[in-house]
């Protein structure tokens, strides 16, 4: 038995085939689609090795590594979730289980319950509750403390009464690459020195100044102590992780004011730490790196955000230089560096092989289709563009858009429906940018996209569990019915480009996929019928260039 037993949600611990977007498939509502549906999209688990995971969630193999700088091989594991019984007995002290959205409140699992009007679990909260219990009866007759930590916490913070109905003695919230050691150390001590880690959490008020809010059930870094690791303090992974992630920075630093990831500072990963992490994936068998940022297009920035393509270059030549690593490519970035910087793209491209069948793959948050909203809330995230000097607000997402398509890159756009100050007419014209974007063309193809909705739901809603209660506008409901139009056109698209070219299970799961697709969006549309939207006036809606 080991004495520390690291876990993840089992939504974060399996490759959901591969493709694109199934990473979202857990915050379906479990009444949307059926459970073996679900089960066979998600696929299983990367296999087990002696019990272990053979690939595991980045965070857990940062605080893997963390722990083992200090304690032996046999102290620290991370078992396979077919397993974790096996691992946990009289000599386990601490069990630290990683979660996304435990309670299902995050903003693209709130979007189903507001839309649709239901109120169910969704998968990603059945599936962490169901681990929970599995946990707590293992651990019943021991004396190992059960912690949770991960980017899901702040949901404890909304709803810290579950901590105590699923039985879970801490939450911790922050980094802790550089404090592992201490942390467990005074979880098991029941003691907490106050210098280093300290009981209670810290937020943000509405003007995001920081704030520290006492209670027994969290632990965070001390208010005294430095509440960052320095990029030496954090440790490389020592085995494969999922999907190849390998961290290249932290922070961001553009200041939307809808977003708290914008308060941490921005250190960046030199390439040869990059590199170390993406041999370690190779090894595991890995042959594409998937780079986590929060902005890509920021590492290593010059002034007012200018990209600096050199050091651009560099990072990603370190990667691709991996033996066994085929592809790469950033998990997210902001739209405006390819609509001011065509010629960096088309240099990266080079880089990591981008080509017709290698589209590289970006998360990128457009958040609004409105001038007014984007300059009220990321006035910032056109740099280095001004908006209404270099471009309105949707040109320079089209060109950004064209560009990356271009050279073969394909986004995956979030926009949101319910922000602070948002009037009727800020959705009607993300309706016409989504559309606009979905009648474009670049060298004779159609542009290729996807476009989510998300839920911008006021904390207070969600502390007093009333978000079920929200009713989408005709305005909303015609960014939702626009965004899965979309969604089904290109799941259509994408299975005809499938087909003779593919495995029958790669064939049947793109099936599955598109069928899907145009399911929802023929299911979206009767609610939006219902409630009186005219979808023939939203099919028309367009003001983009279309070549």
């Amino acid at each position: 038995m080991a004495k520390y037993v690291l876990i993840s949600d089992t939504t974060l611990s399996n490759e959901f085939r591969n493709f694109p977007l199934l990473d979202f498939l857990p915050c379906v509502p479990t009444s949307i689609i059926p459970g073996g549906i679900y089960n066979h999209l998600k696929g299983r688990p990367p296999p087990a090795v002696n019990g272990l995971a053979s690939k595991a969630p980045y965070p857990v193999r940062k605080i893997e590594a963390a722990l083992l700088m200090e304690k032996d091989d046999r102290d620290v594991v991370i078992p396979h979730e077919y397993y974790i019984e096996e691992f946990i007995g009289p000599d386990t002290e601490v069990i630290a289980v990683s979660t996304m959205d435990p309670f299902g409140i995050g903003p693209l699992t709130l979007s189903f319950p507001v839309f649709f009007g239901i109120n169910n679990s969704p998968y990603v909260k059945q599936e962490f509750e169901l681990l929970i219990n599995r946990i707590n009866r293992a651990r019943k007759k021991t004396g190992a403390k059960l912690i949770l930590g991960g980017p899901g916490v702040w949901e404890a913070m909304v709803f810290p009464e579950e901590l105590d109905r699923l039985n879970i003695d801490y939450a911790f919230q922050g980094e802790a690459d550089d404090i592992a050691c201490v942390l467990f150390k005074e979880i098991v001590e029941e003691s907490f020195s106050n210098n280093i880690i300290c009981k209670g959490f810290q937020t943000f008020d509405e003007g995001f100044h920081r704030i520290h809010l006492s209670h027994e059930k969290f632990l965070s870094r001390a208010q005294i102590s430095k509440q960052f690791p320095k990029i030496e303090e954090i440790p490389e992974i020592r085995n494969p992780s999922i999907k190849g992630l390998g961290e290249v920075m932290r922070g961001c630093g553009i200041g939307c004011d809808f977003c708290e990831v914008t308060l941490r500072p921005l250190r960046y990963y030199p390439p040869e730490k990059v590199k170390k992490e993406a041999v370690v994936n190779a090894r595991g068998g890995c042959t594409n790196a998937w780079l986590q940022s929060d902005e890509i297009f920021a590492y290593e920035h010059r002034k007012n955000f200018i990209p600096n393509i050199e050091a651009l270059e560099e990072l990603f030549s370190a990667v691709i230089s991996v033996k066994g690593m085929s592809r790469t490519n950033p998990t997210h970035g902001r739209i405006s560096v390819p609509a001011a910087y065509p010629g960096l793209i088309s240099r990266l491209s080079g880089v990591i092989r981008a080509g017709p069948t290698n589209f590289i793959g970006i998360q990128v948050g457009l958040e609004t289709g409105s001038e007014r909203l984007a300059k009220i809330h990321m006035p910032h995230k056109a740099l280095p563009l001004k908006i209404g000097v270099d471009g309105t607000w949707k040109e320079i997402i089209w060109n950004g858009t064209h560009n990356l398509n271009l050279h073969y890159w394909r986004p995956a756009f979030t926009v949101q429906v319910g922000q602070k100050d948002e009037i009727p007419s800020d959705n009607w014209e993300t309706v016409e940018l989504i559309n606009g974007l979905s009648n474009s063309y670049v060298s004779g193809r159609p542009f290729e996209f996807s476009v989510t909705p998300v839920q911008n739901v006021p904390l207070g809603l969600l502390k007093n569990q009333q978000f079920s209660q929200l009713t989408p506008d005709e305005s909303q409901m015609a960014v939702y019915y626009a965004s899965y139009r979309h969604l089904a056109k290109v799941a259509t698209r994408n299975l005809a480009a499938k087909n003779g070219r593919s495995s029958i299970l790669q064939l049947g799961t793109a099936a599955v996929i598109a069928f899907g697709g145009w399911l929802t969006y023929e299911y979206m549309k009767r609610i939006c019928r219902k409630r009186g939207l005219d979808t023939d006036k939203v099919d028309r809606m367009t003001t983009s260039k279309t070549r």
